[in-house]
């Protein structure tokens, strides 16, 4: 192992403890004297794990999406090219799967435009249900969606999904998007198709 990479290893251990620190303020003490309190720390550090394990899925969904080869992710996870793609190809495979009506493309788009764009969409019924670099993937409905683009690592998922926003796809860093339907009907008799690629 090269320092660099000892030195980034031991980054994430101190950064993530220190998350699950902030989590559980008074664990640090309770693990001083109070037996149990370990057994929170196998909770914490659980869900901790299993949350890694969900933004290890959306990277290697966001790269694919990107257009990077099998072969090159799973040379980084240090696993060959038939591994990486069944290990996560399945989740991107399905994540392409839509039992809607009529389908769009909204591209290309960037970061700087793309909010614009989906709201004007969604204005004429079309809403996000996946996207990559410099696109969403949109299906129209019989009424107005909206959409939310929120950092990844600051988004309460729970809280967004009882307010009604429904997760697009996985997380691309550093974004998470979400869309919900209004309610409200279509501003227009005749929907207007978003630019397809």
């Amino acid at each position: 192992m090269s320092e660099k990479s000892e030195w980034l290893d031991d980054q994430l251990r101190v950064a993530l403890s220190q998350v699950i620190s902030a989590v559980e303020p008074t664990l640090a003490g309770r693990l001083e004297s109070e037996p149990d309190s370990y057994l929170d720390l196998i909770s914490l550090t659980y869900r901790s794990s299993e949350e890694i394990a969900e933004l290890l899925q959306s990277a290697v969904t966001s790269a694919r999406l990107a257009g990077l080869s099998w072969e090159r992710i799973g040379q980084r996870l240090g696993m060959t090219r038939q591994a990486a793609q069944q290990r996560f190809g399945r989740v991107l495979e399905s994540a392409d799967t839509h039992l809607f009506g009529e389908k769009r493309r909204l591209f290309p788009v960037t970061a700087f435009d793309e909010m614009e764009a989906l709201a004007e969409a969604g204005r004429s019924g079309w809403h996000s249900v996946g996207y990559g670099m410099y696109f969403h993937n949109l299906v129209r409905a019989d009424e107005q969606w909206e959409h939310l683009r929120v950092a990844a690592f600051g988004a309460n998922r729970r809280a967004l999904e009882l307010e009604g926003w429904q997760r697009i796809g996985a997380m691309w860093f550093p974004w998470a998007y979400y869309a919900r339907p209004t309610g409200k009907p279509i501003e227009t008799d005749e929907v207007a198709a978003p630019p397809n690629d």
